[in-house]
């Protein structure tokens, strides 16, 4: 019985990357005596199993043999005759099949080490395309270390495009794509994991609404970068630099899938996308099962974007609309998170970086202005219900009337 340290610890050690879990492959036992020695068996599909202290992760080596399509479609064996090589194997990429042996030998059977120098995402062998999750792990892979200038090779692209056409990707269930879609938003940089899908076209299968944002331009004086999909990524990396909240970055992401839907005679303009988006929106939470926080915020940011960006132009009731509209009276940590998102759109654009954004700001003195006035005295002795709603937007109307005027 012997233990070996796997994976993703060794890997982002040799890139001087700080380590997170550690995770281990126990060669030639059993799950009798891994329950003997105090471990907790926690695997249902294969075995795993928790230290009894560390709490650390314990797999017994194991190979895999396709049996049906998807993500659940395998069967597997785990005794002790499975050898390290054997485990190694059936992982996905070179760089993921390190091993470290307790003396700190590094076992290195598929050249994951000279990936690494390389930079280059490689998949081990053919049983890579038994598995169309992996496809998802490589995109994120090129978005955790898009900075380090990682890149995926021809052969494991040419791969992932053949199980695309063959429809692997079709059987992958909405709660794996959403688990992967969230750990690519928490990246640095996430729109690699989105340009990885749209080259081996996995993006038009899985979210067809941002794939059909390619190639459809946009005003090119508002929008250096024209094309939609461009900007669209750049928001989601601008809103990455501005916040480490997912759910701001992924209204970036989705802020402008209206444009994909506008009417083409139209174009580059595209009048109304921020309603064109709303539906779209929906559609993408709905199939894969987005938390509401999630779709609540993205539709917020669609709706009202181009408003929040204009608020110098606007009349004082549209003003009064959108703080409404966004339940920014009650709920004001939502709506700074709307302007922070509505922030990496407008700074999302080639040559706009770098650019402040004081709408943000003024937005927010408008509504510590209008949560400052009091609504008992301004509504005592009233008892007709309109009335009252009437005098409180005619008293916020004017509020933020005054705020416009010091512009």
């Amino acid at each position: 019985m012997k233990t070996y340290l796997v994976g993703g610890a060794i890997r982002d050690r040799l890139l001087g990357r700080p380590v997170g879990e550690r995770d281990f492959v126990v060669i030639g036992a059993t799950p009798e005596q891994m329950l003997e020695q105090g471990f907790t068996q926690v695997g249902k599909d294969f075995p795993v199993f928790l230290h009894p202290e560390t709490k650390e992760e314990y797999a017994l080596a194991r190979t895999e043999r396709k049996t049906g399509p998807g993500y659940h479609g395998f069967a597997v064996q785990a005794d002790p005759g499975v050898t390290l090589e054997q485990d190694l194997l059936r992982r996905d990429l070179t760089i993921n099949a390190l091993a470290e042996a307790p003396d700190g030998t590094l076992i290195d059977p598929y050249d994951g080490r000279k990936d690494l120098e390389k930079r280059l995402l490689r998949h081990i062998s053919p049983a890579f395309a038994e598995d169309p999750v992996r496809i998802l792990r490589v995109a994120r892979f090129a978005a955790r270390y898009v900075d380090l200038g990682f890149q995926v090779t021809t052969e494991t692209m040419t791969l992932m495009q053949q199980m695309v056409r063959k429809g692997e990707v079709d059987a992958l269930v909405p709660e794996r794509v959403w688990q992967e879609l969230s750990k690519a938003l928490a990246e640095a940089h996430p729109s690699p994991f989105f340009e990885v899908l749209h080259q081996c076209g996995a993006l038009a299968v899985l979210f067809p609404e941002i794939e059909q944002l390619y190639g459809v331009p946009q005003p090119a004086k508002w929008h250096p970068e024209i094309d939609s999909a461009r900007h669209t990524l750049l928001a989601l990396d601008m809103a990455a630099r501005l916040s480490p909240d997912p759910e701001v970055r992924f209204a970036a992401l989705t802020h402008d899938l209206g444009k994909g839907a506008t009417p083409r005679e139209g174009w580059p303009s595209h009048y109304g996308h921020e309603h064109y988006g709303l539906p779209l929106i929906e559609t993408l939470c709905n199939r894969f099962r987005i938390p509401n926080r999630f779709r609540e915020l993205a539709l917020l940011v669609a709706r009202y974007h181009h408003n929040i960006h204009n608020v110098f132009e606007l009349r004082a009731k549209t003003v009064l609309g959108v703080l409404t509209g966004s339940d920014a009276l009650r709920r004001p940590e939502r709506f700074e998170q709307l302007l922070l998102a509505c922030e990496a759109d407008c700074r999302g654009r080639e040559g706009f970086s770098e650019q402040e954004y004081p709408q943000a700001l003024f937005f927010l003195r408008i509504l510590k202005a209008v949560r400052r006035i009091e609504i008992g005295p301004l509504v005592a002795g009233l008892s007709d219900p309109g009335q009252i709603q009437q005098l409180i937007r005619q008293r916020r109307s004017a509020v933020i009337n005054e705020q416009l005027q010091l512009v």
